[in-house]
C-alpha cells in the first residue's frame, strides 16, 4: 500500500517539531562551556561534510572575502563560520535561559544613540539586518533596552505546532511576530501601523526571497535586496537603520549605524533603490570585519552557484 503524501507529510512535520523539542530540553540542561563545545566540534564537522549549504557558504565568503584567501584559508574561514552558525543555535536553544542580566551586560551596542535620535522625535524605526551573529540575542537586548517590545515578521514555518514553538521562543525574548503571510493582516499592513505609531521593528534583508526586490552591488557583485525595509520607512516616515551583530569573545556586538534618508526629490522606486544600496553597502563593510559570523547558506548572487563538492573540485582553482 503506498502512504498518502499528505500523511508523510505529516508525520515528517511531527518528526522535526518533536526534535526541535528535545534539542530546546536537551541542550538547556547541558552545562554552558559543555554546550558551547559540543556545538562547535558539531559545527566544524559539518563543514567537513562538505553538503550543499557549506559548499554555498564556501562561495559566499570567497566573494565576501574579495577571492583573496587560498583555498585552504577559504576552508579554514568556513569552518569557523560553521562553528559561528551552530554557536547560533547553541545560543538559541539556551537563550531564554540565559537571563536578560546576562545579555545586557554581555551586549555592545555602538550606534545606539542613532535609535534614541528617532525616538525623541516621534518617530518609527526600522533596523535592518543581515544574518549575522545571533540576531536572536541582539532582539531581546533591544526589548530590553527599549523597555516594550518591537515588530519584526517571519515566514510562517510547517508544520504550525513548529511555528507556534518559535514564535512562543521569540514572544518569551521580548520580540512581537507577525506571519509574512496567514495573519489576520498582510504583514506588511501589520508592519505599516507599528511604524506610524512610533513602534520599532526589525527586518533582515541580505536575502530576497520574493519575487521582487531592487538591484544592488553586494560586495562587488549585482544581486537583488528586498525593498519593504526602504519602502515602510519612505510611507511611515520611520528612520532606516542599517545594524549589523557579531559575536564578541563570549557576547555580543551591534553596530547600528546611521539613518539611511528615503525622503526626498525624485521618484519612490529610485529612492528606495539608493536607500538599499546604502545598506548594502553597510552590511558590506560590517560584515567583512568579520565574515566568519555570516551565517549566509543560500544563494543570493545569481553568479554564485554553490562551490563543487572537494573530491570533483580541480586542483588549483581560482575563482
Amino acid at each position: 500500500m503506498t502512504e498518502a503524501p499528505g500523511l508523510r507529510s505529516r508525520i515528517t512535520g511531527r518528526l522535526t517539531d518533536a526534535g526541535y523539542a528535545a534539542g530546546w530540553r536537551a541542550v538547556r540542561m547541558l552545562p554552558e562551556p559543555v554546550a558551547r563545545a559540543g556545538f562547535d566540534r558539531g559545527g566544524r564537522f559539518a563543514a567537513g561534510r562538505d553538503g550543499a549549504g557549506v559548499r554555498q557558504l564556501r562561495a559566499n565568503l570567497r566573494v565576501a572575502t574579495y577571492g583573496k584567501l587560498s583555498e585552504a584559508e577559504l576552508d579554514e574561514l568556513t569552518g569557523r563560520a560553521m562553528a559561528s552558525y551552530a554557536r547560533y543555535w547553541q545560543e538559541a536553544f539556551r537563550l531564554p535561559t540565559l537571563g536578560i542580566d546576562r545579555i545586557r551586560r554581555d551586549t555592545e551596542v555602538p550606534g545606539r544613540e542613532h535609535i534614541t535620535r528617532a525616538r525623541s522625535e516621534g518617530r518609527g524605526v526600522i533596523l535592518a539586518l543581515p544574518h549575522s551573529g545571533n540576531w536572536d540575542a541582539a532582539g531581546a537586548w533591544l526589548a530590553d533596552w527599549l523597555g516594550e517590545p518591537f515588530l519584526t515578521i517571519a515566514e510562517r514555518l510547517k508544520p504550525e505546532s513548529l511555528y507556534r514553538r518559535f514564535l512562543a521562543y521569540r514572544e518569551s525574548l521580548g520580540m512581537r511576530v507577525t506571519p509574512l503571510t496567514g495573519g489576520e493582516k498582510p504583514g506588511s499592513e501589520v508592519l505599516r501601523e507599528w511604524l506610524n505609531d512610533g513602534g520599532v521593528s526589525c527586518l533582515l534583508v541580505d536575502r530576497n526571497f520574493g519575487s521582487g526586490g531592487v538591484p544592488v552591488d553586494f560586495f562587488g557583485r549585482p544581486t537583488l535586496m528586498p525593498s519593504g525595509a526602504a519602502l515602510l520607512a519612505a510611507r511611515t516616515g520611520a528612520a532606516l537603520l542599517p545594524a549589523v551583530p557579531r559575536f564578541d569573545g563570549a557576547g555580543w556586538r551591534i553596530q547600528v549605524h546611521p539613518e539611511v534618508p528615503v525622503t526626498g526629490e525624485g521618484r519612490l522606486a529610485a529612492r528606495v533603490g539608493t536607500a538599499m544600496q546604502a545598506v548594502a553597502d553597510r552590511f558590506t563593510e560590517g560584515i567583512g570585519q568579520q565574515p566568519e559570523d555570516w551565517h549566509m547558506l543560500g544563494r543570493i548572487w545569481a553568479d554564485v552557484p554553490p562551490d563543487p563538492p572537494r573530491r570533483a573540485a580541480p586542483a588549483g582553482r581560482v575563482r
